[in-house]
């Protein structure tokens, strides 16, 4: 079943969605090498308790963490662990909260200290696929529409797919209906109706689209080995134009001033 949100709602929405972000900056000023995807989750989950609200994810299913932390190869739902992040490699840090009731879910890909070209160019096509597919979610449209824009982007510049996982509805639960691939048919899906909320999140891999799961049973990873990338917005589905209920902006606002400091 999918729920169409009320204004009231959508601005509930909007409020986790805005508080995921500013926790999200918080995790980026401490993202340097040798740093531990433990630390990490610790300062967000005080920052997210000191803000009225709950983790979104520590106990959903049975994750036993605030943040999903994933490293390198590592795709999605990584569990954070002591292992020091070391310079070079990129950090997907997945987040949710519940705030009044209602979720929000938002996800950025760090680099860690200084990254390789090659790296360095999948994170801003991952970002250009999620600005591509985000535009696509207007009422009229389907649901085919925006993994169309994700995946021609995506696969133009030579990048993986992953379609073993997908965004989804956003509301009083993390995920509800409809699911939303990041490849798709034009015309083909759901139609979007006003009023419908997502959340758009492109997993695109260096490599082939291939993943598989560790042995945790929860960390999801590239199975050639190679690096992969993720970004997550919350949006809302409009008549014109698609409304962005997150923010990354906090985050590279940290990112940016963390350059200007070296």
């Amino acid at each position: 079943m999918v729920y169409l949100k009320t204004e009231e709602e959508i601005e509930l929405i909007r409020e986790s969605s805005l508080l995921v972000g500013k926790t999200l900056a918080e995790v980026a000023k401490l993202i340097k090498p040798g740093v531990t995807p433990l630390e990490l989750d610790a300062v967000a989950e005080e920052f997210i308790k000191d803000h009225g609200a709950i983790p979104g994810f520590k106990g959903y299913n049975g994750f036993p963490n605030t943040l999903c932390t994933s490293v390198n190869d590592q795709v999605v739902h990584g569990i954070p662990s002591n292992q020091p992040i070391e310079n070079g490699s990129v950090i997907s840090v997945d987040c949710g909260v519940v705030l009044n009731g209602f979720y929000g879910d938002v996800a950025y890909t760090f680099e860690v200290g200084e990254v390789s070209d090659e790296i360095h160019q999948l994170l801003e096509t991952t970002k250009e696929c999620l600005r591509k597919g985000v535009a696509a979610a207007v009422a009229g449209n389907r649901i085919g529409d925006i993994g169309y824009e994700i995946q021609k982007h995506a696969e133009d510049n030579g990048y993986g797919v992953v379609r073993e996982l997908v965004g989804h509805g956003l509301g009083k639960n993390l995920h509800e209906a409809p699911e939303v691939p990041n490849y798709g048919r034009r015309g083909s899906g759901m139609k979007l109706k006003e009023g419908l909320v997502l959340a758009i999140e492109p997993m695109i891999n260096l490599g082939k689209r291939n993943v598989k799961q560790a042995a945790d049973g929860w960390t999801i990873v590239t199975a050639d080995g190679l690096v992969s990338a993720h970004f997550e917005h919350d949006v809302v589905v409009r008549k014109d134009q698609v409304e962005v209920l997150s923010t990354h902006e906090w985050i590279e606002e940290v990112l940016k001033n963390k350059v200007n400091i070296i």
